[in-house]
């Protein structure tokens, strides 16, 4: 069960991130610490802000991520769909990236590329994308990322006639600086046969380590096709609803509905709007963020902290530059 739950991870950068702020956290004590790092991480919020490492270091941390890019840029998608006319609410592949690093400051331009190519197939990188087209594109890049190297080599070798059982599976290293091999080789639009690429992925699956789709899900998404490119595989599996449930990070309808998010929502204006009304001389930018602030630092108590030393030596250098370049 602790390797299946990956507890030793979470252990390690438990103990890790106590090391890193524990003049702070011997204010209010190890076991709180503790308590709040395990909520955060059952309630999703502890990959916030994080290095990409640890963010794609589990299956839970990947779905936690695609679920909080979902729910902080949703409205992007929304008003896309109620104004399609205005085209700046279609995102480029690197306007997309620059939202991806507002939540993982080193997020791999790469994945993002991968992703973009699942929508824009052999179309210009620069070209516009709808929220939604990009997100299922991007849930299945990036949580099933390592399976679909291998997929990419298997169906490479069945283009050249090759025995795919020979494939080895990348790891996690490798499978980030890999790079894919065009599917426009040999004739794309024919493809491989859809049955035997089944084959060689029911194998895969059995013996991956990684995260892969649900066989069942696979073998039926390709039994009314007698070929298949893979670019054709990656697209069917962006769309399949039963793939997306299975995965479980985003909702199964309405992609731009979330109601307990605006419910959240609701009540930060409201409280907004009370700030508003007792200190009317306050400036309504310094008001809006005090919210924000409380709301993260319960989140995650440990990391505000230490970004917080970090932003007050950083201002305490600026004041004396200021100082003696006034002198």
């Amino acid at each position: 069960f602790a390797a299946q739950r990956h507890v030793l991870t979470y252990m390690e950068d438990a103990v890790s991130q106590l090391l890193e702020n524990r003049e702070d956290i011997s204010q209010y004590g190890i076991a709180r610490f503790f308590t709040e790092y395990f909520n955060s991480v059952r309630q999703g919020t502890h990959i916030l802000f994080r290095e990409f490492s640890f963010v794609q270091a589990t299956p839970h941390n990947r779905a936690c991520f695609l679920r909080t890019f979902w729910r902080c840029f949703r409205t992007v998608g929304k008003n896309g769909g109620k104004y399609s006319s205005i085209s700046c609410y279609l995102l480029t592949a690197q306007e997309y990236h620059c939202l991806l690093q507002l939540l993982c400051p080193d997020f791999p331009m790469e994945l993002t590329q991968k992703a973009a190519r699942i929508v824009l197939m052999d179309d210009a990188m620069d070209c516009l994308m709808s929220f939604s087209d990009f997100l299922f594109a991007f849930q299945i890049q990036f949580y099933y990322s390592e399976f679909l190297e291998s997929v990419a080599a298997i169906y490479q070798d069945l283009l050249a006639g090759k025995n795919p059982n020979t494939v080895i599976v990348p790891t996690s290293s490798s499978g980030q600086h890999r790079q894919r091999q065009p599917a426009n080789d040999c004739n794309p639009l024919e493809g491989v046969e859809a049955s035997l690429f089944y084959q060689c992925l029911e194998s895969l699956c059995d013996r991956s380590k990684y995260s892969c789709p649900p066989s069942a899900l696979v073998k039926e998404m390709l039994s009314n096709a007698q070929r298949i490119t893979f670019y054709g595989f990656l697209v069917a599996l962006a769309k399949d609803q039963g793939i997306n449930r299975a995965l479980g990070a985003l909702p199964d309808k309405d992609l731009f509905l979330d109601p307990a998010m605006d419910q959240e929502l609701e009540k930060l204006v409201a409280q907004v709007s009370g700030l508003s009304i007792s200190t009317p001389a306050s400036s309504s930018g310094d008001i809006a963020n005090m919210p924000v602030r409380n709301s993260v630092k319960s989140n995650s108590p440990w990391k505000p902290l230490h970004h917080r030393r970090k932003m007050d030596a950083e201002s305490e250098g600026s004041n004396e530059e200021t100082d003696s370049s006034e002198n």
